[in-house]
């Protein structure tokens, strides 16, 4: 089964981190046939090397943004350019294990009727032996919608899909709530399945620097602020 890897890169991205995020989609057991990544807007030089590095491999498709679109719709874009109906989300800053995709290509092909499956994720600070924390989900998709009523049951850094799927809910849209729990609200009133493997298969990382950038306080207050939408699903 062929599967594609969306991305983003974004002028806060540090190059390093970056290259070690896209090595670590490389070095899988189970390599992706296509890796999507949407430039969102001007980089830095030192970024834009690394990312013209790639750009030379036609393993990579790159789409690029000549001014900051904004998250939402840089994640909608590398989404809708993968060509297969597969397709593993990745940030730029965090570290898939090597049997990621091996272990959630396996478990599509043995439960067709899921649409989304997901894992949880161990978050790291400076180095990836240094675990600060873990978010551990729901594995079953009764369990991961009756979550989804209160908190997000998806980790979005992990999660492996179906493009038809998602595209027939209206794909990404931006939400100021975040566009992934969005997503998983519209998928589950459409009925579709969810599956969360139950092992750390990204490690994240975690630091003030990457809340700053990612406005982590900002996107906190507009959860409290737009609560009432989930509470409709209820």
């Amino acid at each position: 089964m062929k599967f594609s890897v969306a991305m983003n890169a974004y002028w806060g991205d540090d190059p390093s981190w970056f290259k070690d995020a896209v090595e670590s989609v490389l070095n899988q057991t189970v390599r992706p046939d296509e890796i999507v990544i949407a430039v969102d807007g001007p980089v830095p030089p030192e970024l834009d090397l690394v990312i013209a590095e790639y750009e030379r491999d036609d393993l990579f498709h790159i789409v690029r943004f000549p001014q900051n679109m904004g998250y939402g719709k840089a994640q909608a874009a590398a989404f809708e350019a993968c060509t297969n109906d597969l397709i593993a989300r990745m940030d730029s800053d965090d570290l898939s294990v090597s049997d990621r995709f091996e272990k959630q290509l396996r478990y599509m092909e043995e439960h067709p009727d899921v649409d989304v499956v997901g894992a949880n994720i161990a978050e790291f600070i400076g180095d990836v032996s240094n675990v600060v924390g873990y978010r551990n989900v729901p594995t079953e998709d009764a369990d991961i919608k009756e979550f989804l009523k209160y908190r997000c049951p998806l980790n979005h850094v992990t999660v492996f899909m179906k493009k038809e799927s998602v595209m027939s809910v209206g794909g990404y849209q931006e939400w100021f709530c975040d566009e992934d729990y969005f997503l998983w609200i519209r998928m589950f009133l459409a009925g579709m399945k969810f599956a969360n493997l139950p092992e750390v298969l990204v490690n994240v990382r975690v630091g003030e620097e990457m809340y700053k950038r990612r406005g982590g306080g900002n996107i906190l207050k507009a959860k409290q602020d737009c609560s009432g939408t989930c509470l409709r699903i209820r």
